[in-house]
């Protein structure tokens, strides 16, 4: 088969995979806005063909969950995107199964297109890797979908709730009427807030809220229509403190649109382009070899075979770079995130847990505080025994993988070295049918006296003649005779040092380290990453504490519990603030300054510090408002830094794979083996 009618074939299958993909979006999206429209006004119900398609989608995971592995899968994918279907068990099976097709159906694709491009090993080795990455791609891709819809809606929701809130001057009928006339997730979420609040105890079922709300603006929401509920409203000369909340929500809702679409525009196509190579190196690799005859060594070598490696591992980890670079979704760091089966499982285990502490560094040593204060900041949901189990399970997996590729690469070798045709140093280019003929019967000459001597590495010469006699079909010459003993006695050196070398250990063991060191790294990227995220919250901290100042019989302590209410990233500093406050409020909110290493944060604390009792609340924030409207100027400002940041390195990582295929693969190796090939010519004609 071509390469012309593969890449047809190709085509093909990628574009019928995309026309059924939109086929079933598009059938989903009418079924799911006209039923949802008819319903509201009271009109007749949805077409047989929507309904048809959702009682398919439904016996569909009926069926799915009877299948054991496959329903693992499910609840997996269902426990991602429960929490923005609160409370509509239909919609999220039926919107959970709809992604496990379209994902199911995209790894089919791609499957078929790398079966046809490599079959074999490496078509199973990189089906697998295909398998895990389009499972993140497609998840992460229908989730902030959702999450930018909901930003979205909650701007129409917080403008009715204003409206409502003019006519009424009650939150609660606010909340209760915007929920009922509004529409989309929002809806429902804003009717979760309105039970919370009506509830018995409003307190706890707002804690329960806040585990289940999709993002931070709806947490900040439910606890300013809480504390206004509860403290009543304030009119100030700039108006309503509750209204005065909602704006400042609103405006941070604006802001964050606006980032995802600048950011999704400017990264708009980059873990595509990542992982497009995956699928480029076997036609790159066969229009090579058909077009450049000497770069059939090349891939047929160890190098060939270690820069093929090396590729899959730069495509691997630009797509995580690209996935912690695409990353603002705070709700994905939530304390007591469950681990994996197999995680719990290695921590169960005493051994492990104290092999993979002995490497750790040692609690109360400098390098454990660093590690420590890394995970803090960069809001890792791990614990340092799990940090710890996880790089000892890197080290070996790094360690255990470059030892298993030494081996095959010396298997390869020797494959080389005993069924490789035997080449002509003198014939350029090509070999005719003739010449290949001639060359394998060469090498199964070759292959027959070495295996006649049992490979033994000294063998002498008289060894090698007595066995070429015998194996030989024809008497030899002295001449050729004294040829080929050389060749057979070059390849059994060769073969003999295809071993273990202590270089390849040491090689390996540098892997492994590095492997080790590879969540480190993961955490330093995403703290840099996580950094903007703090001022978001400082600045919600900051409307938080403008509502509450204006209320009667405040206290610090009261103010660190609602910020610790709202708080992800900060939220372990001020729970240890928390319980350290009855024994000392001036030592506990000077640690809270050492645990959260950020300058605005830590002025936010001193100002708690001075209103311990020298001067009110009140006072010690007068300048609130003016320090909000310029963090806001700034926040605008970093945005538009940490975009122009993420676009430059976004670019960056998405091309590197794709530059690594075309100069590592292609490029320097046609230049290498040119040269070679060159300087063998030259040695030729200086012997003529």
């Amino acid at each position: 088969m071509t390469i012309k009618s593969i890449l047809i074939i190709v085509l093909g299958i990628c574009v019928t995979g995309l026309i059924v993909t939109f086929l079933i979006l598009s059938l989903l999206r009418q079924r799911g806005g006209g039923f949802n429209k008819n319903v509201a006004a009271g009109l007749a119900p949805v077409s047989n063909r929507s309904l048809k398609l959702t009682s398919f989608l439904l016996r569909l995971y009926r069926w799915g969950m009877k299948v054991p592995l496959l329903s693992s899968y499910i609840v997996q994918v269902k426990k991602r995107i429960s929490f923005r279907h609160v409370g509509d068990e239909p919609a999220l099976r039926r919107r959970t199964m709809t992604v496990v097709l379209i994902i199911a159906g995209g790894y089919g694709s791609v499957s078929l297109i790398l079966f046809l491009l490599q079959p074999g090993v490496a078509f199973i080795i990189l089906s697998v890797l295909c398998g895990v990455v389009l499972n993140s791609l497609i998840l992460d891709m229908y989730l902030n979908r959702l999450e930018k819809r909901l930003l979205v809606q909650m701007l129409e929701l917080f403008a009715d709730v204003r409206h409502r809130y003019h006519q009424h001057g009650m939150i609660e009928e606010a909340l209760y009427e915007a929920g009922e006339v509004g529409h989309g997730e929002a809806a429902e979420q804003v009717m979760l807030i309105y039970e919370a609040l009506t509830s018995p105890d409003p307190s706890e079922a707002l804690e329960r809220y806040y585990e289940v709300a999709p993002n931070r603006f709806l947490k900040g929401f439910a606890g300013i229509s809480y504390m206004v509920m509860e403290f009543g409203d304030k009119d100030r000369a700039q108006g309503s403190i509750y209204l005065k909340g909602l704006s400042n929500l609103t405006q941070e809702i604006h802001l964050e649109i606006l980032r995802r679409d600048k950011l999704d525009y400017l990264l708009k196509g980059l873990n595509i382009i990542a992982l497009a190579p995956v699928l480029f190196t076997a036609p790159i690799e066969r229009w090579a070899r058909g077009s450049f005859p000497t770069m059939d060594e090349f891939y047929r070598s160890k190098m060939g075979f270690i820069t093929k490696i090396s590729i899959y591992i730069i495509i691997i980890l630009a797509y995580l770079l690209l996935q912690r670079l695409q990353q603002y979704d705070e709700t994905r760091f939530r304390a007591g995130r469950k681990q994996s089966l197999f995680a719990r499982l290695l921590y169960n285990q005493l051994f492990i847990r104290k092999l993979a502490m002995l490497f750790a560094p040692k609690p109360g040593s400098t390098q454990y505080s660093q590690t420590v204060r890394l995970m803090r900041e960069s809001s890792s949901e791990l614990k340092y025994e799990w940090l710890a189990i996880r790089r000892l399970i890197l080290f070996m997996t790094c360690f255990s993988l470059s030892i298993m590729c030494v081996l095959l690469l010396h298997q390869v070798e020797r494959n080389h070295i005993m069924y490789d045709p035997v080449r002509d140093d003198r014939m350029f280019g090509a070999m005719a049918e003739a010449e290949l003929e001639q060359a394998k019967e060469k090498a199964a000459l070759d292959r027959s006296v070495m295996q006649k001597i049992n490979m033994k590495r000294w063998a002498s010469y008289d060894e090698i003649a007595l066995a070429l006699q015998q194996s030989s079909p024809v008497q030899l010459d002295h001449d050729t005779q004294t040829e080929v003993i050389a060749r057979i006695m070059q390849k059994m050196n060769s073969y003999n040092k295809q071993f273990l070398h202590w270089w390849e250990v040491v090689i390996a063991v540098a892997i492994g380290i590095a492997g080790f060191y590879l969540p480190i790294w993961l955490m330093l990227f995403q703290r840099k990453m996580r950094s903007m995220d703090m001022r978001h919250e400082i600045y919600q901290f900051q409307t938080v504490i403008s509502i509450l100042r204006e209320m009667d019989r405040m206290s610090v302590e009261e103010i660190l519990e609602w910020l610790n209410r709202f708080s992800v990233i900060f939220k372990r500093p001020l729970q240890k603030c928390l319980l350290h406050f009855e024994h000392g409020p001036e030592d506990a909110l000077e640690q809270l300054k050492l645990d959260a290493g950020i300058p605005e944060f830590q002025r936010l604390v001193d100002k708690l510090q001075l209103a311990l009792g020298r001067i009110s609340i009140r006072e010690a924030f007068d300048d609130l408002d003016s320090m909000m409207a310029f963090y806001f100027e700034q926040h605008k400002q970093e945005y538009t830094k940490m975009i122009d940041a993420k676009a430059a390195w976004g670019r960056m990582i998405g091309f590197t794979p794709m530059y690594a295929l075309i100069f590592l693969y292609l490029v320097i190796p046609l230049v290498g083996m040119s040269f070679l090939q060159m300087n063998m010519y030259y040695e030729q004609i200086q012997k003529l």
